[in-house]
């Protein structure tokens, strides 16, 4: 039997998931080049003080590829899920790879400065972003499993 014959049509809510993470994704591409082109102009326009960009500016290099694999990853990944392509698995596994070791990086080995309180919920992000990074691998691996992705 052929990958064809054996394809399942696609359920509505693979697009609700597709969209849905290229929206969330999309922003963090957006944010990515802001912060990486515009600087300290993006992140005060944003609402971090002297502190907190004085920490991101001290960032190690190194830091720059978990980074880029999280961001760039849920971009790919979400354009791979809505083409049904299998790889959206892979994809989705480098953004989860990304956003575990920036958060690790945050939280235990370099953790930022506090934040104001208008800003407390932040501090949850990278928990927030790791956990939906977790569901679109899951979810990705799922419809792969189900020959939705092909």
């Amino acid at each position: 039997m052929t990958d064809i014959a054996r394809r399942q049509p696609t359920p509505w809510h693979l697009w609700l998931v597709g969209v849905l993470s290229l929206l969330w994704n999309g922003f963090g591409g957006y944010d990515f080049i802001q912060t990486t082109t515009r600087g300290e102009t993006y992140m005060r326009e944003s609402g971090f003080g002297d502190e907190m960009i004085a920490y991101f500016n001290a960032m190690p290099t190194w830091m720059y590829v978990p980074w880029t694999l999280g961001v760039w990853g849920g971009v790919i990944g979400s354009l791979l899920l809505l083409a049904r392509s299998r790889w959206a698995v892979h994809a989705f596994a480098l953004s989860l790879l990304g956003a575990v070791v920036s958060l690790v990086y945050s939280k235990l080995i370099s953790p930022p400065p506090a934040l104001p309180p208008e800003m407390a919920m932040m501090e949850w992000m990278p928990y927030v972003i790791t956990a939906i990074a977790a569901f679109l691998l899951w979810y990705a691996w799922a419809m792969a499993k189900k020959a939705v992705l092909r």
